[in-house]
């Protein structure tokens, strides 16, 4: 009879990492995400020593990535409906290449923004570049609040702090705070001010959304301090600590760049925060939790999230369009998310449907029938909003319960 193998602990290692790269075909891909402010690196180079008919082109560099060659290649390479098992699931949430890379976005982004700083504080960059400069770098930036929304839910204090790094440069540090633990309670219900309601335009959504998610962190963050028995103003605070590190980063630009580069740090700031709202915006559109018996919402499942499959947008955006798998497992990193039938799909992936955002007419003529055919019809069970459910109801012929009790 042969002795039993043994194993070491590295072997037992490297086969686990064997069988993950084996289940996983997009394992290396993913690198696509982190590899973003590396492209933007590359713009700010192209921008300094292109020649000056070309300069405003490579200024404009990242919207023309995002909103033109990001979108055009989504869907010439299509969906990928592939779901992992459950033992695959374990596997992936074990290996750490992937946090690692989530993380490798952060001195990234730092190096890019830095360089772009320099580039904005030079006398030969007029005040239209520096504005198509914080445009471009905004994309990226905007883009890192998604690195820090995966690192919002860990519950390692590192990554806590690593995902306010990543939102330092817009400033936009409370979602740390509110997405995990207001948001996730709350989504898709008329009490999230990050679940916009059909018949809402993004415009009408972006002010909602920006002032009540601020109040929301504060809130939070006030009941968390409060059970600890802490004042608001405590250095516990994690809020105060986060627009603390904010406050630092753009003194910091300020002072080593001069304030000639005030309007860049605005613009890609303001570009930013816009273009994270505008996916926010898109996510739980006129998807709305039903009520029990008690008046209790149901908790969140895969109808209430609108989810996409496109391979490119997942790969740069670490598989947010799997936004239903994301609500059911908080905690679950990206890698493992899953795919679910049931749950409301885009006509296409995020990066395309961002203009439409912008564009009302367009994004209710996209949306609205879309809500209306996933609720069969009955536009009771809907997310709507106020000032326009009249209009909607006359339009789609559909009685309002509401104006008949």
């Amino acid at each position: 009879m042969n002795a039993p193998v043994s194993f070491s602990e590295q072997q037992l290692q490297e086969v686990s990492s064997k069988s993950v790269r084996q289940l996983d075909s997009k394992r290396y891909l993913w690198a696509i995400s982190p590899a973003l402010p590396v492209i933007g690196i590359g713009i700010l180079a192209g921008y300094q020593f292109a020649p000056k008919p070309l300069k405003k082109l490579f200024a404009l560099g990242g919207p023309i990535v995002l909103h033109i060659i990001i979108p055009t290649i989504d869907t010439i390479v299509g969906k990928d409906n592939h779901n992992p098992s459950v033992e695959d699931i374990k596997l992936l949430e074990q290996d750490p290449y992937y946090s690692r890379l989530v993380k490798t976005f952060i001195p990234l982004q730092y190096v890019a923004n830095i360089y772009a700083c320099y580039l904005t504080s030079r006398k030969t960059t007029s005040f239209v570049d520096k504005i198509l400069l914080g445009i471009s770098m905004g994309a990226i930036n905007g883009i890192a609040v998604n690195t820090a929304h995966e690192l919002s839910h860990k519950s390692n204090r590192i990554d806590h702090i690593l995902s306010h790094l990543a939102l330092v440069p817009t400033g936009y540090n409370h979602f740390r705070v509110e997405h995990p633990y207001g948001h996730h309670k709350r989504a898709a219900t008329p009490e999230d001010p990050a679940s916009s309601k059909m018949g809402e335009t993004f415009y009408e959504f972006l002010p909602r959304t920006v002032v009540g998610s601020f109040k929301s962190a504060i809130e939070i963050e006030k009941n968390r301090l409060k059970r600890k028995g802490l004042a608001f103003w405590s250095k516990e605070n994690e809020l105060l600590q986060g627009w603390g590190m904010s406050a630092a980063f753009h003194a910091s630009m300020l002072k080593l760049f001069g304030i000639s580069t005030l309007p860049y740090l605005l613009t890609q700031s303001a570009y930013g925060i816009s273009l994270f709202e505008i996916i926010n915006y898109i996510e739980h559109y006129g998807l709305l939790r039903q009520k029990d018996e008690n008046g209790k919402y149901e908790r969140t499942m895969p109808e209430h999230s609108w989810n996409n499959n496109n391979i490119v947008t997942n790969l740069f955006l670490y598989q947010l369009q799997r936004h239903s798998d994301h609500h059911a497992y908080p905690t679950r990193p990206f890698q493992a998310l899953r795919h679910f039938d049931e749950a409301p799909e885009l006509p296409s992936g995020y990066a395309s449907m961002l203009l439409p955002a912008l564009i009302p007419s367009l994004w209710f003529k996209i949306m609205d029938q879309r809500v209306f055919d996933h609720y069969n019809g009955d536009l009771n069970k809907a997310n709507i909003y106020p000032k326009r459910r009249a209009k909607l109801f006359k339009k789609f012929g559909v009685i309002d319960k509401l104006l008949n009790k």
